[in-house]
């Protein structure tokens, strides 16, 4: 689980009382404000979740919020020598699908929010509190992204799989930026779909849950992207591709195959001009899959 643990928290007795930046306390306000409507938020979703595994997940979640406010509301009260106020500044949607892309954007704008502050800050223990909050809500916005994901529009019109994913990128004639990315995200989607497949099917293998939580961290390190290049977020439609392998040395096939096809895709999109940031990444996703084809190859060997 992609869930931070709790970590110690200092008293902010030791801080000097300096004349306090107003620009960041009231910065300082806006996440305490933005804390306290998430955790409200968080508890409606995950009464209205379907299942009891989103369902824990999203408390989880709401107890990193938890500890996020009182940690905010702490350095607050020693920066002014007051307490903060506690107002709910955007009303929760009472749709679950809605909810949960609500939540999704309400996250990645927070990582936004706490790398600034934790940027402006001069004391080095505002500095990391607010830093580790940015890689809390990264985390956070990667599991409502994979719920969203599970809930396409009913109106969605459903593509053959040579025109999703890896096999999508490597069939297209011309590629933009965008459409690298899309293609990118889906592979990761259509990877998560196809490990789950097997998990459910002949249990947790340690290949199969070891690579599915890295192709987790895969769609962790893209999601900035397309924020970045204002690219629409892709539903997930994976599922409608992937059927449970008739054995163990099929699932491993399979895996082997994905990763060519994913490996195959991410060397096209290096070979053309693309921004150094997208490189950076695609490079490390692509060296990422040759450490995971080795390992299905072993597995297929094994079997």
């Amino acid at each position: 689980m992609f869930i931070n643990q709790p970590y110690y928290l200092p008293s902010y007795g030791d801080f000097y009382r300096l004349a306090p930046d107003t620009q960041l306390v009231n910065d300082i306000q806006k996440a305490i404000n933005a804390e306290y409507s998430a955790i409200s938020c968080y508890g409606k979703l995950a009464k209205m979740a379907p299942t009891q595994g989103e369902r824990n997940i999203i408390l989880e979640i709401r107890k990193d919020e938890k500890r996020h406010l009182e940690e905010f509301s702490r350095i607050f009260t020693n920066l002014t020598g007051r307490q903060p106020s506690f107002q709910i500044t955007e009303e929760c949607p009472d749709n679950y699908r809605a909810g949960i892309e609500f939540a999704f954007k309400d996250e990645q704008e927070a990582v936004d929010s706490y790398l600034d502050i934790s940027d402006k800050a001069v004391d080095i223990t505002i500095k990391e509190r607010f830093r580790r909050a940015a890689s809390d809500e990264q985390n956070h916005a990667v599991w409502f992204l994979f719920f969203f994901s599970k809930y396409p529009k009913v109106t969605q019109t459903y593509r053959q799989i040579e025109d999703y994913g890896a096999k999508g990128a490597l069939s297209a004639s011309s590629l933009s930026l965008p459409q690298m990315l899309t293609f990118a995200l889906q592979d990761e989607y259509l990877a998560q779909a196809r490990y789950n497949s097997i998990i459910r099917t002949f249990g947790n293998i340690r290949t199969f849950v070891q690579i599915k939580e890295a192709e987790m961290r895969h769609i962790s390190a893209l999601l900035p992207l397309f924020e970045r290049y204002q690219v629409p977020l892709p539903n997930d439609i994976s599922q409608s591709f992937v059927s449970p392998p008739e054995n163990l040395k099929a699932a491993y096939a399979a895996g082997v195959q994905g990763e060519i096809d994913n490996i195959s895709m991410y060397e096209r999109f290096l070979s053309m001009n693309i921004p150094n940031d997208v490189r950076i990444v695609f490079s490390q996703l692509r060296n990422a899959s040759l450490n995971h084809l080795a390992a299905f190859e072993r597995g297929l060997a094994r079997n």
